[in-house]
């Protein structure tokens, strides 16, 4: 009838849609209103013992709210103190490496006191300079051999596109298969080990770059290759440190091909963060492959305790999709309870003895010959 007086005109029924939302209306419209409003005209009242108990639990729930809102602004606090106080150490960090010891390079690189600011993160203003100074150039690599290295590489990939084959006496020792597989996985390589970094895929400005310094080192050096030792090296020393959990691995089948070539291979890039991965870096470029595989093991120690619970589809799931929020300093801290010697011989020794008895089995089978 409103409507009618209004419009001037008669109205229609109102549908059973708007009956039932007309209805509706009354509902409140959050916990607290659910909580604290009395009920519809056309329902009995709330006794005196339900709104009583009503608000107790209204005010229990704002109680935890207020709870939660301060451990909240509490680890905000906190995170945002830790971002101070990490920015403030890299930025004294940068003076000492600036001021101190990148100028008196030679004789400091190797004191404790370096060895302590390395081992925690180089500042990323100052990483390229200290990493080219921990590489150094033992291999006396020049411009002009990386171009000749270079042009060899790009003839082999013309050579095999277009299925030719190729002879040269300086790698009668290598066959053609090998060459070709070397060259041919690092097309591979620089796909999965930068997943994330466009920078370093097809089409990115470094892309070219990294092919090319791949592709003359494998003509310079072609007996650097993907070598089974190394996993076998590693087991030497898995054994060694952490018992408990190889057994583990060895019972449920579970071999280091499954999560190392993910690790070692792409130098950690593709399973942990790469700000994390920049700091194993630091040390790689001061300790060399070794720590490659000792940071396998402190991430293995890392998660000892869970990983002893799981079986094989489940270990192998956990180990080839680490958890992204791994705190640094906890890993670094397994890391360097890592023991690198096995029966008084270190890394390098295991290593070559393995390497060793490999070519004296090759040269003793036929069939691994050929």
């Amino acid at each position: 009838m409103e409507y009618e007086d209004k419009a001037g005109r008669p109205s229609k029924p109102p549908s059973p849609k708007q009956n039932v939302r007309k209805n509706l209306d009354f509902e409140p419209l959050s916990t607290t209103a659910l909580i604290l409003e009395d009920r519809p005209a056309n329902l009995p009242a709330k006794p005196a013992e339900e709104a009583q108990k009503h608000r107790q639990q209204y005010e229990e729930m704002v109680v935890q709210a207020k709870k939660r809102e301060l451990k909240e602004a509490q680890r905000r606090k906190k995170q945002l103190e830790e971002r101070c106080r990490v920015e403030e150490s890299i930025g004294n960090a940068v003076l000492t490496w600036n001021n101190e010891i990148l100028p008196n390079w030679e004789t400091m690189w190797c004191s404790r006191k370096v060895r302590d600011l390395w081992w925690q993160g180089i500042p990323p203003s100052v990483r390229g300079k200290v990493w080219s100074l921990a590489i150094g150039n033992e291999l006396n690599i020049t411009h002009e051999l990386f171009d000749i290295c270079l042009a060899r590489a790009k003839e082999r990939w013309r050579s095999f596109s277009t299925g030719g084959s190729e002879v040269e006496n300086e790698d009668a020792g290598f066959s053609a298969a090998d060459r070709e597989a070397s060259l041919e996985l690092i097309k591979l390589d620089i796909s999965r080990t930068f997943p994330n970094l466009c920078i370093f895929q097809q089409g990115g400005p470094y892309h070219d770059m990294l092919h090319s310094i791949l592709g003359a080192y494998t003509c310079y050096r072609p007996d650097v290759g993907y070598m089974l030792t190394y996993f076998a090296a590693f087991e030497v020393f898995f054994e060694e440190n952490l018992p408990k959990l190889f057994a583990h691995f060895k019972k449920n089948n579970l071999t280091p091909d499954i999560y190392l070539i993910d690790w070692i291979f792409t130098l950690y890039s593709k399973s942990l963060p790469l700000d994390l991965a920049c700091r194993i870096w630091d040390v790689f470029c001061r300790d060399g492959e070794e720590f490659l595989f000792r940071t396998a093991l402190g991430i293995l120690k890392l998660f000892e305790d869970i990983l002893t619970k799981m079986d094989f589809i489940h270990m192998a799931q956990f180990l080839t999709r680490l958890p992204e929020d791994l705190p640094a300093e906890e890993l670094f801290a397994s890391i360097a309870t890592i023991q690198m010697q096995s029966r008084n011989k270190k890394w390098a020794q295991v290593l070559t003895a393995l390497q060793k008895d490999s070519r004296e089995m090759e040269k003793g089978s036929p069939s691994l010959r050929h």
